[in-house]
């Protein structure tokens, strides 16, 4: 009998570890050459085939102003803010973050934060969007087939205020 307990609270320990896997996001933003130059806004999700959203994996602004008061920029991540953003309270715990100085950041995801071992397998886009206060706006899409234990590699790249964006499931 103990035997049995034992396996049965070990399987869903192991089918959990295979299915687990990293997604991590890699993606640039370009050093602008302009008069007031403000680090970027960015919100980063994973979007259904049908174009609603997945899940909200990052969301940076300026989480250090006083009385929230950064989030007051956050509605200029217009399609993130239509499709989710305006349903959420900021900040959110384990979501929100800090704006990122210009260059190549990276942010690694658990697969269950990534919400991976909750969607099944098909088509989905890795959607990061970028803006700046007194700036631009760029959002980018990186299209990918999910596929549970399986490995995923896709990149894309944005014109003016992102540059090269991937994505890798491990």
């Amino acid at each position: 009998m103990k035997l049995s307990h034992s396996l049965a609270l070990t399987l869903p320990l192991a089918s959990s570890w295979a299915m687990a896997a990293d997604l991590t996001v890699k993606f640039e933003l370009p050093q602008l050459n302009v008069a007031e130059y403000h680090k970027p806004y960015v919100a980063i999700w994973i979007e259904r085939a049908d174009q609603s959203v997945a899940n909200t994996l990052a969301v940076l602004y300026d989480v250090k102003k006083r009385d929230n008061a950064g989030t007051k920029w956050v509605k200029d991540l217009r399609t993130w803010w239509r499709k989710a953003g305006r349903d959420v309270t900021l900040p959110m715990d384990g979501v929100s973050g800090a704006t990122r100085a210009a260059g190549v950041q990276t942010l690694t995801f658990p697969a269950a934060r990534a919400g991976l071992d909750k969607l099944p397998a098909g088509d989905y886009k890795l959607v990061i969007e970028a803006a700046r206060e007194a700036g631009g706006r760029e959002l980018v899409r990186v299209p990918f087939h999910w596929e549970p234990k399986s490995n995923v590699a896709a990149a894309f790249a944005g014109k003016e205020e992102l540059g090269a964006v991937s994505l890798s499931i491990q």
